[in-house]
């Protein structure tokens, strides 16, 4: 019993770890290039956009879809890892 709940609370350790990791590059993708790096990024050009405008428009919500999946993955291994799945 003692195992198990220490096994458990590992997997909430490394759970809260991806997700702080996630959400720290989104806030960099979003905040710092979409806002405190704009008027350097919009030196470069992307698709006839500046880059700092197109991260702020559009490229954190690309970014953040993706990383949705990345979490699905990451935690769909996680779950297999500790015998937790659904499968």
């Amino acid at each position: 019993m003692e195992n198990n709940r220490a096994k458990m609370h590992e997997y909430w350790q490394r759970n809260v770890r991806i997700l702080l990791i996630l959400l720290g590059l989104w806030f960099a993708v979003s905040y710092v290039f979409g806002i405190l790096l704009v008027d350097q990024l919009n030196q470069i050009r992307l698709g006839g956009f500046k880059l700092g405008f197109w991260f702020a428009q559009q490229g954190s919500i690309y970014f953040f879809v993706l990383i949705i999946f990345i979490y699905v993955w990451l935690m769909n291994r996680l779950d297999r890892e500790y015998d937790v799945n659904e499968e």
